[in-house]
């Protein structure tokens, strides 16, 4: 097939996906009545933040990211075409949220005004719940710095629909956090950190760093937040086994992932209890979810679920995407775009299928669609 047909494709095999999970069709007429989508977290929702970073390495504004992308743009996001939280916006019926560092400037203010009000992207690839958890300074915008810029957007929004408004405007739109990856990884990276703690120690020191963070962003006057659980880490092409016939998973990624995501859980049920009626969430079960992708991957559409579609050397996955680097022909087909795990558009636009199921085998306490309603 050209490769200027791949976009087409990629939209067509997203309906008969999205046709073919029950109730999704009634879960998208209730998804026009969010007025904003607000996006925290790190490379797996990044939309561009990291363009803006001058020494941050991890950037995807180069082929061959975004080459499924309208006009095969390369926007620093780490993906073929959009992510998780750009098909969530698509699905609610809204703009693509813009990352927050490119409306800065004083010319840009209506630009900024108005994105305010239908939502704003802040996350950035690298980034964790510890403010140390990219690998070096100066790589990423930490969770901490993202509240900083929300605070900022807050009271843009505030100027631009006056007090009243944009605090009914703040109760009905949805929270988007996808984070926790990194911190795990860096914990894995590092014999310093796992000499101070075990892993559930350091797992609940991460989850009790995150509680407050969520309760900041809450104070500001969120109440439907949509938080994701981190996905097999072991399972990703840069972690599978290299020396293996099979090239099983890691186990250790996947048993840290794991412990955090019950601790996760656990946390946000203790949260529910302390703010009560104030806010309500739907936890997404990452983990669990791609499991059932890659353990059943032709149901889903998919044909190859441990190699990386762009890359090189084992699995495509011994080196990043670069330009040079080897590239998958039929991006559909598979469910990592590069070594460091992050979805295909493909496998982005299946996620968010699952998410906006009536089904609640991946969704707790309530499915987006209850949350939407509650």
């Amino acid at each position: 097939m050209p490769a200027n047909n791949l976009p087409l494709l990629i939209l067509f095999l997203g309906l008969l996906r999205f046709a073919s999970i029950p109730g999704l069709e009634a879960a998208a007429g209730k998804l026009a009545s969010i007025p904003g989508v607000y996006v925290f977290g790190d490379s797996l929702v990044d939309t561009g933040n990291n363009n803006y970073l001058p020494f941050s390495l991890a950037k995807g504004n180069y082929p061959h990211n975004g080459i499924d992308f309208p006009k095969k743009k390369a926007t620093g996001r780490f993906c073929n075409g959009k992510n998780f939280a750009d098909v969530i916006a698509e699905k609610i019926g809204l703009p693509l949220p813009p990352p927050y560092l490119s409306l800065r400037g004083f010319l840009k203010w209506r630009k900024r005004e108005s994105a305010a009000v239908t939502g704003v992207n802040f996350a950035s690839g690298g980034a964790g719940i510890f403010d140390g958890s990219s690998q070096f300074p100066g790589q990423a915008i930490p969770l901490s710095q993202q509240l900083k810029h929300w605070l900022s957007i807050h009271k843009a929004l505030t100027r631009k629909l006056g007090r009243s408004k944009s605090h009914i405007h703040l109760s009905k739109s949805l929270f988007l956090v996808v984070i926790g990856s990194n911190d795990l990884l860096n914990y894995i990276r590092s014999s310093q950190l796992r000499k101070k703690s075990s892993p559930q120690q350091y797992t609940q020191s991460v989850v009790d760093t995150f509680k407050a963070q969520l309760k900041t962003i809450h104070e500001t006057g969120a109440r439907r937040f949509l938080i994701l659980g981190v996905a097999q880490l072991g399972c990703m092409p840069g972690r599978r086994e290299k020396n293996s016939i099979t090239h099983e998973c890691n186990k250790e990624a996947n048993m840290l992932a794991s412990l955090y995501n019950e601790a996760l859980i656990k946390m946000l049920q203790q949260l529910k209890e302390e703010l009560k009626s104030s806010v309500a969430y739907s936890y997404f079960d990452m983990f669990n979810s791609v499991h059932d992708i890659i353990s059943n991957p032709a149901h889903y559409g998919f044909s190859d679920v441990t190699s990386a579609c762009c890359g090189s050397g084992v699995l495509n996955a011994e080196f990043p995407c670069f330009p040079v680097s080897n590239l998958c022909s039929d991006r559909t087909k598979y469910l990592f775009w590069d070594r460091y795990g992050h979805p295909t558009e493909a496998a982005a636009r299946t996620i968010v299928n699952f998410v906006l199921s009536n089904d609640s085998q991946y969704s707790s306490p309530l499915t987006l669609t209850q949350l939407i309603s509650s």
